[in-house]
């Protein structure tokens, strides 16, 4: 019976998911040994993301094995499980790069990572429990009052670009769960009209991002130097690029944080528009086969699963190549796959293992399952 499963097994999304993360770690590979001597940098980044990599591909694996439906059973516990966490982060959280994100001090954990998967399971359940009545509004506004307690955990950290990412997760899931337009344009309404509490409540360093991207000339503290970096990188690598690990801009560290937010200028540098369309192409790719998992699934569980998946993946993808061409102002979401961090590939590859245990699921077995 477990063969009869695997046979559906879909191995284009995997050999997609490998020449992602194989890309991300060479580019993670030529964005750290520029620096010359550093050792301990080179281990940290270039061999860490090797083994997060291979590991995150067996978690794929493992959660490609698992039942779906089984998680449905427990969608509540997994709610839980998210809130535990990310109050967990707020009691005893490290703190790095300007957020207390962290539940080990080598920065190895990031329950923030881990919870958008686990919100879009518990989402996926509740919303497929009540899809004759999500024409209701009363059920958009309890989808929502859910997904606000860990939208606000995350934000207080502060992490504004994750907490983004978790509630446009909920608009993508909302959607695709069959929300009326009318009813979710009124719940953007009112988020919209709760802008000005978010804009006062963010951090001072936070409003100066916005500001200087919305006006250049007020940029007296060259808090806009990556961005012009990476619009230099980008535009400098051509058709073909300079070669890689030969990009001045990155080799001679112009461009900072270079293996996380700006990766894809890097890559725009070294192998050109040629490179960069090769790895958005293999990403439309991604995203193509698991909005296939979403149509053949055999239950709006597995359906909604799927769709959440992809909202993430595409919605981070966007943000950041975004960001990196100066469309948006700076986030610190990362390039799903590709960016350095253990915990954004573990996530991401999660979320691949739980398409590709609906897609295995989706004909019923003669026997039973």
């Amino acid at each position: 019976m477990r063969k009869r499963v695997w046979r559906n097994f879909d191995p284009l999304l995997l050999v997609i998911a490998i020449l992602i993360v194989g890309m991300g770690v060479a580019l993670v590979y030529s964005a750290t040994i520029s620096t010359e001597g550093d050792n301990e940098l080179l281990e940290r980044s270039f061999m860490r993301q090797m083994l997060f990599g291979a590991s995150g591909l067996l978690i794929l694996l493992l959660a490609s094995a698992i039942d779906y439906r089984l998680l449905g059973s427990i969608h509540w516990l997994i709610y839980l499980l998210v809130l535990g966490i990310l109050g967990l982060v707020v009691v005893a959280g490290q703190a790095g790069f300007g957020a207390r994100s962290w539940l080990s001090p080598r920065r190895a954990i990031q329950p923030s990572e881990l919870s958008k998967v686990l919100m879009i399971v518990f989402l996926a359940k509740y919303l497929a429990d009540r899809e004759e009545q999500m024409h209701e509004l009363r059920w958009g506004l309890f989808s929502a009052a859910l997904v606000i307690p860990p939208v606000l955990l995350i934000y207080r950290q502060p992490d504004l670009g994750t907490a983004l990412v978790l509630a446009v997760i909920w608009m993508g899931m909302v959607f695709a769960g069959g929300i009326r337009f009318l009813h979710l344009g009124l719940l953007g309404m009112g988020a919209a009209a709760a802008a000005p509490a978010i804009w006062f409540s963010l951090q001072d360093y936070m409003q100066e991002r916005i500001i200087v991207f919305l006006n250049p000339a007020r940029d007296v503290s060259g808090m806009s130097y990556n961005a012009r970096q990476a619009l230099i990188s980008i535009g400098s690598g051509g058709w073909f690029g300079k070669g890689f690990l030969h990009g001045t801009q990155s080799q001679l560290y112009f461009l900072r944080v270079r293996h996380t937010d700006y990766v894809f200028s890097m890559l725009c540098e070294e192998l050109g528009f040629v490179g960069a369309m090769v790895l958005l192409l293999l990403l439309l790719i991604l995203l193509w086969r698991i909005l296939r998992a979403a149509r053949l699934a055999r239950d709006s569980f597995g359906r909604l699963i799927a769709y959440g998946v992809a909202t993430m993946i595409f919605f981070q993808s966007a943000v950041n190549i975004a960001v990196n061409v100066n469309l948006l102002p700076v986030t610190g979401l990362t390039l799903p796959l590709v960016s350095y961090g253990g915990s954004s590939l573990w996530t991401t590859l999660l979320g691949l293992g739980l398409v590709e245990s609906v897609v295995m699921r989706h004909k019923k077995l003669d026997f039973g399952d």
